[in-house]
This record gives structure tokens, sequence and C-alpha cells, in this order.
């Protein structure tokens, strides 16, 4: 089976685990560290959808693919996501949920306050997971996947 389809299929998966996560999960148990939990899962989902795109892309020729992730993702943005209908609005969220990520990696401290988990960085910023952030984050990877299904789905045939 080719890469992106790997890729396609994990999306799927992790984002019916975390929807399952946030709406059956979180309810139950209300520990806050879930939400780190499901904003990794989150993150890794559209990482895949992102990956899945690129290579097939680069398998039809239309992009070219670089050792550096970060080059890789500007193509990502600048030729794919038009293609692919991801709007600049869904582009500043992706970006904003792997950036949130990338901070809680290298957090030294967290914490959960009233509803919310609070990352402290080294230079005493904080920024805040809260279930309503979660819940857009996982729309956000739910629309990207269905986009991505949609125009690969189109073109195949």
């Amino acid at each position: 089976m080719t890469k992106f389809l790997e890729n396609l299929q994990e999306a799927q998966k992790i984002i019916q685990t975390v929807d399952h996560m946030v709406y059956v999960t979180f309810l139950l148990i209300k520990d806050k560290k879930i939400l780190v939990k499901i904003l990794k899962e989150t993150k890794n989902a559209i990482a895949d959808c992102i990956n899945a795109i690129l290579q097939y892309e680069y398998l039809y020729k239309r992009i070219e693919l670089y050792k550096n992730a970060k080059t890789n993702f500007r193509t990502f943005i600048k030729k794919c996501c038009p293609y692919y209908k991801i709007t600049s609005e869904e582009t500043n969220s992706i970006i904003e949920l792997f950036e949130l990520a990338e901070k809680h990696e290298q957090s030294t401290i967290e914490f959960v306050r009233e509803e919310k988990v609070v990352i402290l960085s080294e230079n005493l910023k904080t920024e805040t997971i809260t279930l309503e952030k979660i819940k857009e984050f996982l729309n956000l990877a739910k629309n990207i996947l269905k986009k991505t299904l949609e125009t690969i789905k189109v073109e195949r045939r």
C-alpha cells in the first residue's frame, strides 16, 4: 500500500479515537491531563493528513519534497492548500495547533487551573488548553481529513 494511503488511514483512526476521548472519556473521567493527550493526537492526525497530501502530490510530480520539514510545510501551504480548498483560517489554526503542541513539548511546567491546562514557558509566558479549544482543533482535523479524502477520491476516478 502506498505511503499516502497509510497516512490517511492512520489520520482517520486517530481522529476517531480523539473524538471518543473528547466526547466520552473526558466527560466521564474529567482529568485535564487528557486534554494534553488529545492535543498531541490531534496534531498527529493533521500531520498525517499533511504528509498524505504532500506524498500524493509528489507521487504525481506536482511538487518537490525536501529533507527539511519546514520547507515541505511551506510547500503544503503555498501549493497544496489552494488545490485542496484548505482556507487561510484553517492553515492559521494548523500553525496555532503545531505551535501549542511544540510549546507543551518544550515546557518544563504545566498545571491545571479552573478547567484549563496552563503551560508555562521558560520566559514565564503562559498558554492555555481548554476543552473548547480542543474541540476547535478536532473539528479542524475532521475538515482537513474530509477535504483531503474528497480531493484525492475525485482525482483517482
